[in-house]
């Protein structure tokens, strides 16, 4: 409708703001921008990969501009790197996404325009996972009293979930009788099950009574309407905050970190746990392994045969 046309525009305009050094992008890159942003929606990804990579592909056709992005080639990405993303010290993240997103504009929208295997990317930090531990998580748990915001938390760590997956959850995905949680196309459009505990299963179903949601099983302000991403954030910072634990750079994803970690301590098997987080590669998994204490003390060192 028009009325999607015009927020669609202005949703462009205001992104294309924050950069004021940037030159103001034409006209035929707005109209490359929405024919982006309808190819991601037509193949149904996910909302908040479609606003990453519009906004990236936004804030490089301005840099490139008064080019456009069938005059463009793949020394343009190069020198967005060079000249802006590295001098502002911009993250690694930063520079991926910019760079997937360019790369699936060009594959997709402009192809044979840049030729996407010229592109690459920067070497990856191997950083081990923040995790809490079982204390911990409890001690969060226990400093909200909110019942919806403790039922959340609980649920992002009792199953593993994804910020996303825990916000997408309608109250029908909740399998009462087998004791599964329904994971719909989540990263990667991939389903997924998740066992759920008769304890989680309790409060989720108090919980239900309590605020008897219509749509999303949590719901922000507006009935029907899912609860705001930024919003879960700020509750679990509270809570880590009240709670008083030690530790730097925990974000929500810790509960999921620590769910994983966990599993792997309690001697769940790798491969199960791969499923249980969807993980599309065991590589990906494989990183808690460098994580569990009881596998780290049970390793004598050498000083001690001296």
């Amino acid at each position: 409708t028009n009325k999607e046309e015009k927020r669609r525009k202005d949703t462009i305009q205001i992104k294309s703001m924050d950069d004021a050094e940037f030159h103001p992008m034409s006209d035929k890159g707005r109209e490359d921008i929405e024919k982006y942003r309808r190819w991601m929606e037509s193949n149904r990804y996910p909302e908040s990969t479609v606003q990453t990579y519009t906004s990236m592909m936004v804030k490089f056709l301005r840099f490139v501009s008064p080019k456009e992005a069938e005059e463009c080639t793949s020394e343009d990405l190069v020198r967005m790197v060079d000249e802006y993303i590295l001098p502002k010290g911009l993250s690694r993240s930063f520079q991926n996404q910019m760079i997937s997103a360019v790369k699936k504009f060009y594959g997709k929208v402009y192809r044979s325009v840049i030729d996407v295997g010229e592109i690459s990317r920067p070497r990856p930090e191997h950083r081990l996972p923040n995790v809490l531990s079982k204390g911990e998580v409890r001690k969060i748990l226990d400093s909200v009293a909110n019942e919806k915001h403790r039922v959340i938390l609980s649920l992002v760590y009792g199953c593993g979930l994804r910020r996303s997956e825990v916000l997408e959850l309608l109250p029908a995905d909740i399998d009462h009788d087998r004791k599964l949680i329904r994971i719909w196309q989540s990263k990667g459009f991939k389903d997924r099950l998740v066992p759920l505990s008769d304890k989680l299963i309790k409060m989720v179903d108090q919980y239900q009574v309590h605020y008897r949601p219509v749509k999303y099983l949590f719901e922000g302000q507006t009935r029907g309407s899912r609860y705001s991403p930024a919003s879960l954030e700020k509750v679990f910072k509270a809570a880590f905050q009240r709670a008083g634990i030690n530790k730097k750079d925990i974000t929500l994803h810790g509960l999921r970190h620590s769910y994983a970690t966990h599993l792997l301590e309690a001697g769940t098997d790798l491969r199960y746990i791969q499923a249980l987080l969807g993980h599309k590669s065991s590589r990906t998994t494989e990183i808690y392994t460098h994580v569990t204490i009881q596998s780290i003390e049970k390793i004598r060192s050498p000083f001690d045969d001296l």
